[in-house]
């Protein structure tokens, strides 16, 4: 179908404007790329009829008017005949049932010229309650852009939650250090620990769990994504708290303290929970407010991506290749293979992040940022640029085993510089593939091998390939 933009004004001073999706059957009506120029025409709301037989109007009423009725059981080229015999100059057709292709047999019709174009039946609800009753309407299809500026913010978030996450983990890793080198912080530093370290069977069970809930997702979308929804505010309420706690830690003041139970705690993290459990609990309730709404997800999101990255620990660069190498595939597959199974050739990847069935809910798993660029596909289909966090977790994993090990070498940075850059330049390789083949792309499949070859090759050219494939059991013996 052919997409473009119904651009509505109020009559108010100065006239409030919006804009709405629409799509039209480009065979029968050619529509200007700009509003200059543009002939707007009096919106006539009848969404009361499905403008099957002109004795469902009343005489007059559409002369020189944009007309919008239901859709109904007859064809679009009969509801325009219609509308045309009585004098209308524009027919929008509203849907309750989501948008599809325009598509009659115009033979038939030659003697219709009218402008047809199908359009939500919520955006002529919306339209009224924003604009009013009495609205001037015109049509546009502005061009798509080549590049969105929005990918521009997608990729400073990406990198800046990377970077950030790996620098994190070296700290910890540096810290830890320090403890064993010094027995009087051995048992202080084991309580403060919270990190989870994969093995490869760890690895390929997690892949196969990450495979068989996305399945799940794909079969039981409408019930699950509730789940999903409890458990991203749960576990980024205490990804933000776990966060912000590091900064405030650096504070030194304000550090009074109340004692419970035989337990002292200080004040301000007990404020600092209640921020973030308040947090999350507003972005639960607002989470479709599309103005708004997303950049406390993205910041939520990034709070979870930085203390999994800091959490999940790699213990050697085999386990990375492991864990790389298979998510790969899964990207690949269930996003270039899945289409030759499912009924409607849409990948179960793409259906899940979209939202099966016309599903209004989303998967709070994506960094969301509005498209820069206004276009009718930006207002139809993806008003956001996405990014999934498995594209910042999973190489973010390999950024913070090169830190450790850096800090572990007393490599001077050179691991972690170096798989940053990489991340970074696969982030740019992935925007290229968009730009050029307009449609998503798994970032994996450009992250994984700029990644785990830049950083073979630094292991490689430093002639350290096997202590950075086995691990960090070299670490005894640290000294500060």
């Amino acid at each position: 179908a052919d997409e473009g933009i119904l651009h509505a004004s109020g009559r108010g001073v100065p006239p409030v404007t919006k804009d709405y999706c629409i799509i039209y059957n480009s065979n029968w009506l050619s529509l200007p790329k700009t509003l200059d120029n543009a002939t707007y025409r009096t919106l006539e709301n009848m969404t009361s009829t499905v403008l099957c037989s002109s004795s469902d109007v009343p005489s007059g009423i559409m002369k020189d008017k944009a007309v919008v009725v239901m859709r109904g059981n007859c064809t679009f080229l009969e509801k325009a005949r219609i509308a045309q015999s009585l004098g209308a100059k524009m027919l929008l057709i509203a849907s309750k049932s989501g948008l599809s292709g325009i598509s009659d047999n115009k033979t038939d019709f030659e003697d219709v010229t009218l402008p047809i174009a199908l359009i939500r039946y919520n955006d002529i609800v919306d339209m009224q309650l924003v604009l009013g009753n009495e609205v001037n309407v015109t049509l546009y299809s502005p061009p798509l852009p080549e590049f969105d500026y929005s990918m521009v913010v997608i990729f400073l978030i990406a990198v800046f939650t990377v970077a950030l996450g790996g620098y994190w983990s070296g700290v910890a890793e540096l810290e830890n250090l320090k403890a064993v080198a010094s027995p009087g912080e051995r048992e202080t530093r084991r309580k403060k620990e919270e990190n989870v370290t994969f093995t490869p069977v760890t690895v390929i069970l997690f892949v196969v769990i990450c495979c068989v809930m996305l399945v799940l997702l794909y079969f039981f979308y409408k019930w699950l994504v509730y789940v999903i929804i409890s458990v991203f505010c749960l576990a980024s309420a205490m990804s933000l708290y776990n966060c912000l706690a590091a900064l405030i830690g650096e504070i030194p003041f304000g550090q009074c303290r109340i004692t419970c139970s035989n337990k002292t705690i200080e004040v301000r993290l007990i404020f600092l929970a209640i921020f973030c459990i308040a947090a999350a609990v507003v972005w639960a309730v607002f989470r479709n407010e599309d103005r708004w709404a997303w950049i406390l997800q993205d910041i939520l999101g990034v709070a979870f991506c930085l203390n999994f990255i800091k959490t999940l620990k790699m213990p050697n660069f085999k386990s990375c290749v492991i864990l790389l190498g298979l998510l790969l595939l899964y990207d690949v597959f269930f996003v270039f293979i899945t289409p030759f199974f499912t009924k409607n050739g849409a990948s179960i990847m793409v259906e899940v992040a979209a939202g099966p069935f016309g599903n209004s809910e989303k998967l709070p798993v994506v960094i969301r940022v509005p498209r820069l660029e206004h276009s009718a596909s930006t207002l139809c289909d993806l008003p956001f640029s996405l990014l999934g966090f498995g594209d910042i977790i999973v190489p973010g994993l390999l950024v913070a085993y090169c830190r450790r090990f850096d800090v572990q070498t007393r490599s001077s940075s050179v691991y972690y510089i170096s798989c940053t850059i990489a991340y970074a330049v696969g982030m740019v390789l992935t925007f290229i593939v968009l730009a050029l083949m307009k449609m998503g792309q798994p970032a994996l499949l450009y992250l994984v091998p700029c990644t785990l070859i830049t950083s073979s090759l630094v292991a490689w050219r430093r002639k350290e390939m096997k202590k950075f494939w086995k691990g960090s059991n070299y670490q005894v013996g640290w000294r500060p």
